[in-house]
């Protein structure tokens, strides 16, 4: 059941599945999507774990920032609404806005998180990133959200998937379109100006760097995440940029192994 709660300054939209007492899960979502980026997973964990999911500010249902985002903000809204739901121990997992979150999450917030899934993401902006990111901001500036939707698919999925058509891929053009311009443009600034590397150091807890084999240039950067930690490094075969959504399975497989990990 969706709940809106005001925190931080913002209003956010958080969704609560699985039995009251269970062990938790929560998921933190991309640039342009929402928490049902995470419906796959939610069919596969939600009879063993209490699920918390949430909107990003400028995302979904959660509402638009004044000011251009940081990922001490995203952080923070992260940390904040654990805390608001009596969230411990929690397994977090997050996928590329998503995982840079998560990321700063665990480091910062080692009572609320005892194992964290960090996917298709990097520690650092690239100069070359903000640039592609200057690019995608003026196309939405001057056409709008519906601009991005094919350029945005063709970019996180493979070929085939996008042949296939199926219905998760529809879910994520519509999350794409939906996505407000303001809250895009807000959130955007995170992903061009950021170093983490301090918080990749700081990890403590149980960690599994995952990626999927086709996103480009991130697969060796996910690699030599893991390597800077004692953590497990997965990469997904037939996979882009969101795993969680392209190939399920395998992603539901390396979240249960770090589930299980002793």
């Amino acid at each position: 059941m969706d709940e809106l709660i005001s925190l931080r300054g913002q209003t956010f939209r958080t969704r609560l599945d699985g039995p009251i007492g269970a062990p938790w899960l929560v998921f933190s979502n991309s640039l342009m999507t929402d928490l049902g980026l995470w419906n796959a997973q939610i069919a596969a964990f939600s009879q063993t774990h209490r699920i918390l999911r949430y909107d990003q500010r400028g995302h979904g249902q959660t509402s638009i920032p004044a000011t251009d985002c940081t990922f001490d903000d995203l952080v923070a809204d992260l940390a904040a609404l654990m805390t608001h739901h009596n969230v411990q121990n929690a397994t977090l997992a997050g996928v590329s806005m998503g995982g840079v979150t998560a990321l700063g999450t665990a480091a910062r917030h080692p009572s609320l998180v005892a194992r964290v899934l960090i996917c298709d993401c990097q520690p650092v902006a690239s100069p070359a990133n903000a640039k592609a990111w200057d690019d995608r901001i003026a196309l939405v500036q001057s056409a709008g959200m519906a601009a991005l939707v094919e350029p945005t698919v063709s970019r996180w999925f493979r070929p085939a998937f996008l042949t296939e058509n199926p219905p998760a891929l529809g879910e994520i053009r519509a999350m794409i379109a939906n996505t407000k311009p303001e809250g895009f443009l807000r959130a955007v600034r995170a992903l061009q100006s950021y170093d983490l590397r301090p918080e990749l150091s700081a990890l403590a807890c149980p960690t599994t760097f995952l990626v999927g084999a086709l996103d480009g240039v991130l697969p060796p950067v996910v690699r030599a995440m893991a390597e800077h930690k004692s953590a497990r490094f997965t990469e997904i075969a037939e996979s882009g940029h969101l795993p969680p959504v392209e190939q399920p399975e395998a992603f539901n497989a390396a979240l249960k192994e770090l589930i299980n990990r002793k």
